[in-house]
């Protein structure tokens, strides 16, 4: 949507996306054609181009001539200006010291790019910036939250077991945990498998605690 809208906004433009995966490396998001991908594509194989250069110095890269922009970008720009493009733009994607892509804006005319054009894009990157943030903690925080029951549900049924174990052999909690674990080490058995064996299959508690004979 971000690449469609600028592309409708900007007279004679194009428009794609680059996003940053938590080790901080670009990959391919969008583009409003095919043409601007596989710009896009060529910016991250050779590390070379607009886009990759707002990233990284987390600044925009604004009204760059394709014409003299072969000495910046060897690889990026004689692809560019073959594909009939004549000037690019960059914004870094950006929400104070959070930087997770850039957004490229690729025009098939030469010329400033204006004030009010540069106000609107650098709008809807921050517009975009900040959904995709807010997306990011929100998936976050709930794989914390499924990390946090998972481990909660294991205890919970470790606890069982031990219940379980201790009620029939008339023994402690905490020998019984030991007994759990020597069992789950000698079968090579993760120590919740063990334990959900031992709760949901009492006839096994007689092999789990052999350890006591």
């Amino acid at each position: 949507m971000l690449a469609d809208h600028v592309a409708e906004l900007v007279p004679d433009a194009t428009a794609g996306t680059l996003l940053a995966d938590p080790q901080g490396h670009l990959h391919y998001a969008a583009a409003s054609d095919e043409t601007t991908k596989l710009l896009e594509l060529l910016q991250l194989q050779k590390q070379d181009g607009p886009c990759v250069d707002a990233f990284h110095q987390r600044r925009p890269v604004s009204n760059t001539d394709l014409q003299s922009a072969a000495e910046r970008w060897p690889q990026f720009a004689p692809h560019a200006s073959a594909a009939g493009f004549r000037s690019v733009h960059a914004f870094p994607l950006q929400l104070r010291e959070h930087v997770i892509g850039a957004l490229g804006v690729f025009r098939t005319t030469s010329g400033s790019f204006g004030d009010t054009d540069s106000h609107i894009v650098q709008c809807l990157a921050d517009v975009a910036t900040s959904s995709l943030l807010y997306h990011r903690s929100i998936k976050h925080a709930e794989g914390l939250a499924q990390q946090l029951q998972t481990a909660l549900n294991s205890r919970i049924l470790i606890e069982q077991a031990k219940g379980a174990i201790a009620h029939a052999h008339h023994i402690s909690g905490d020998e019984a945990f030991i007994l759990l674990r020597a069992y789950a080490r000698r079968t090579n058995q993760r120590l919740k498998d063990v334990a959900r064996q031992a709760v949901t299959d009492p006839s096994t508690l007689p092999e789990i605690a052999s350890g006591l004979r």
